[in-house]
C-alpha cells in the first residue's frame, strides 16, 4: 500500500472531501485508512457501570483510494512512485521525485 501511517493526505471523495489530516492508523488487507479529524459520525452511548453516557464521536476508516498524499518537501497533493536504491526500496513523489518519508 502505498500511503503509510504518519502521512498527510487529503480527502478526495465523500462527505469530508477536501479536508486534511494525519494517518492514524492503515488497515491494509481491507485497503483502509483512518485520518485524524476526518469522517467521524455520532454514536449514543447508555450508562452503565463505569462508563458515562452521552454522544461520542466516533471515526470510521476510509477506503485508500480517497485519499491522495500531500507531499513533504513541495506540499502538493501527488501520486507515489518507488525507486530501488541497492537493496531498498523507497517511496518517491511523482512531482518533485524526492523522497518520501512516513512515519516508522
Amino acid at each position: 500500500m502505498k500511503v503509510k501511517k504518519g502521512d498527510k493526505v487529503r480527502v478526495l471523495l465523500g462527505k469530508d472531501r477536501g479536508k486534511e489530516g494525519k494517518v492514524e492508523h492503515v488497515l491494509a488487507k481491507a485497503r483502509k485508512v483512518f485520518v485524524s479529524g476526518v469522517n467521524l459520525y455520532k454514536r449514543h452511548i447508555r450508562k452503565m457501570q463505569n462508563i458515562e453516557g452521552g454522544i461520542i464521536d466516533i471515526p470510521k476508516p476510509l477506503d485508500v483510494s480517497n485519499v491522495g498524499l500531500i507531499c513533504p518537501n513541495c506540499n502538493k497533493l501527488t501520486r507515489v512512485g518507488y525507486k530501488k536504491i541497492g537493496k531498498d526500496k523507497i517511496r518517491i513523489c511523482k512531482k518533485c521525485q524526492k523522497e518520501v518519508k512516513g512515519l516508522k
